[in-house]
């Protein structure tokens, strides 16, 4: 048997028209890891998920969870998984009990295990003094919680997060994020998590895909994707056309092929390169510049390098 509990091989998805949404990605996922899809909305995250989940049907390529292939075997690969959409599924009139018990029923959860198994989801994601009220009197983040708890209900070994914290204020959000980082601690689960936000998928993944375009342009640790630029990189905001600035620091052997510009804004990695070398280099071609600073390169960095486009602003 795999040591892998998702892999992915070639998956395409073509919608009418010819809309490309996933062109051909393949990677795995290896048992009890947290591995992230980052990207914008558009990126291909969520068809990519929905594909996983059999709620979209590939049209090319094939994905498998625990060896069962999501298109000739969904009901074995949904009986090893559940999910969490990005989109609330709940029915406000139904108290969170209520909730739990019927997914329990729905994937056939022994009944003499379902009561101490509810008792003990709630109690670890702090849903016991909450669970007994009708769901539409939870806020947004209990209601995330909920859902997250009834995934769960079923011990699926792998578990599908998408955008799980999109839409909430920041400290609903920052109580959310614990209580993943609590199910990535337990080890018992292999995650699959999708997000725009970087600081969740440098806290929570060990492994994360950069998709864009619905291609993959990037696949490692996210410590070793911010290393590939280097330990420091210089950003100068400058007062001439940035990609002209751009290209006249590359003649001039101060930036190589990974520096880029956005705006008005040129970043430049160092690699091997002091900064007070590259520093005075720029200074000496003349370049107006309006501020300019040193510092480490973060996954915003990776992903300006590699697609062109800010993160944040394309979410």
């Amino acid at each position: 048997m795999s040591e892998n509990a998702i892999e992915v091989d070639g998956l395409v998805k073509t919608y009418a028209g010819a809309v490309e949404a996933v062109r051909g990605i393949s990677f795995d996922v290896a048992r009890g890891e947290v591995f992230g899809l980052l990207g914008p909305n558009g990126a291909g995250k969520s068809t990519t998920v929905g594909m996983l989940t059999t709620t979209v049907v590939p049209t090319d390529g094939s994905a498998r969870l625990h060896g069962f292939d999501v298109a000739s075997e969904p009901i074995a690969a949904r009986a090893v998984s559940s999910v969490v959409f990005q989109e609330a599924v709940v029915d406000r009139a139904l108290t969170g009990r209520q909730h739990l018990a019927v997914h329990a029923s729905l994937w056939r959860v022994d009944p003499r295990e379902t009561r101490n198994r509810i008792a003990e989801i709630t109690s670890s994601l702090h849903l016991t003094e909450l669970v007994d009220r009708p769901v539409g009197t939870y806020s947004g983040g209990e209601r995330r919680r909920l859902e997250i708890a009834r995934a769960l209900v079923s011990h699926p070994r792998v578990l599908f997060l998408d955008e799980p914290t999109v839409g909430l204020d920041p400290r609903i959000r920052a109580e959310l994020l614990d209580v993943i980082a609590g199910l990535r601690d337990a080890g018992e689960t292999t995650i699959l998590l999708t997000t725009h936000y970087l600081d969740e998928a440098e806290r929570l993944c060990d492994r994360l895909a950069i998709m864009h375009e619905g291609s993959i342009v990037a696949l490692d640790r996210p410590a070793a994707l911010r290393a590939d630029l280097g330990a420091q990189l210089i950003e100068l905001r400058t007062r001439d056309a940035a990609r002209a600035t751009l290209e006249l620091l590359r003649e001039l052997g101060i930036a190589g092929l990974d520096a880029f510009s956005i705006g008005a804004t040129v970043t430049i990695p160092l690699h091997d390169r002091a900064a007070a070398s590259a520093i005075a280099g720029i200074e000496a071609a003349g370049i107006d510049v309006s501020a300019m600073s040193v510092r480490e390169p973060t996954l915003d960095d990776v992903y300006l390098h590699l697609t062109g486009g800010q993160l944040a602003l394309a979410a």
